[in-house]
């Protein structure tokens, strides 16, 4: 079977690529290859070729991410151009999985379909789906119809809500398999309400999250049993800001690594951090506030790749 580099592609294909650079957190070391995929075609070619026993990493645009130190063996797959089309057909939206959660939101709200909720959440829409993302009470799984993904060995198939199996902040994606488009149905809404509606989000999320800084959004998952799970014993007064604050964490340090000093939930590289910074920082806030509170907090951004070499 053949490496990356021996198989025949019309996008492009990077060895030893920083990866840094690609994420909203600026660290992280190099992919063995970054494939980056003309269209949907060149991509089920390429893993169809591509040697099983190679790892594959679909990455968006980063803003969830932290990439370790040492990088990430095998090929990171990053979708861009020929996979940020929008198109709206009544309330329908279909959008390629590299569009901006942001503009997939103003789109569809100057056709008259709500989906407001998606304007403040960072990153593109394949990530938004991957981990059902959400905020406002309204979630990536509300909307929902349907996507197209290409497996690990290059097949494309449509998974329905049901394949994805969505629960708070994550889905049941194989490893692997990359997802390529995205169906969602938003209720419908007057445009300019739907406008003012996206302004007012913006002005709250710049009142009360760093917006400026370095960061990947929220550190952390609200405590379970206190976020929008679909349990009927939902409540959503304790948030995981606050059961760090009880244990004393905000604007913790260390290295180029702070729980940022607005908003501690909020990861933030002050400027020199490395992944290890950050992620060390991350597992020390966790340890204090079990040990505070009893509670567990689970990581919301996800960690990939492997630590730097000692």
């Amino acid at each position: 079977m053949p490496r990356p580099d021996q198989i025949d592609i019309r996008g492009s294909l990077m060895v030893d690529k920083e990866l840094a650079g690609l994420t909203w957190l600026r660290v992280g070391g190099p992919a063995d290859w970054l494939f980056m995929p003309a269209d949907e075609d060149d991509l089920v070619h390429f893993l169809s070729e591509l040697d099983v026993n190679i790892p594959v990493f679909p990455m968006g645009v980063g803003s969830n991410l932290i990439v370790r130190d040492g990088g990430i063996r095998g090929v990171v797959i990053r979708l861009g151009r020929g996979f940020n089309g929008v198109e709206i057909d009544g309330q329908t939206v279909t959008s390629g999985v590299a569009a901006l959660d942001a503009q997939v939101a103003k789109k569809a709200a100057a056709e008259g379909v709500d989906l407001t909720f998606l304007r403040t959440i960072p990153g593109a829409i394949g990530g938004a789906v991957c981990m059902n993302a959400g905020c406002y009470g309204s979630y990536i799984a509300d909307v929902f119809q349907s996507a197209i993904a290409v497996t690990r060995a290059g097949e494309r198939v449509t998974l329905t809500a049901e394949d994805l199996q969505f629960q708070y902040r994550q889905s049941a994606l194989p490893d692997g398999w990359v997802l390529t488009q995205a169906v969602l149905k938003g209720p419908a809404g007057d445009p300019d309400a739907l406008a003012a509606h996206m302004d007012a989000q913006l002005a709250k999320r710049d009142e009360t999250q760093p917006t400026k800084d370095r960061t990947a959004g929220s550190t952390f998952r609200n405590p379970a049993g206190f976020s929008s799970t679909g349990r009927a014993d939902d409540n959503h007064e304790l948030k995981a800001w606050k059961v760090i604050d009880d244990a004393g964490m905000r604007g913790a340090t260390k290295g180029g690594a702070q729980m940022n000093q607005m908003h501690s939930n909020f990861l933030t590289n002050t400027g020199d951090a490395s992944a290890a910074d950050l992620e060390g920082l991350g597992e020390e806030v966790r340890k204090k506030v079990y040990e505070h509170s009893g509670i567990k907090l689970e990581w919301e951004i996800k960690r990939v790749g492997d630590p730097a070499a000692e």
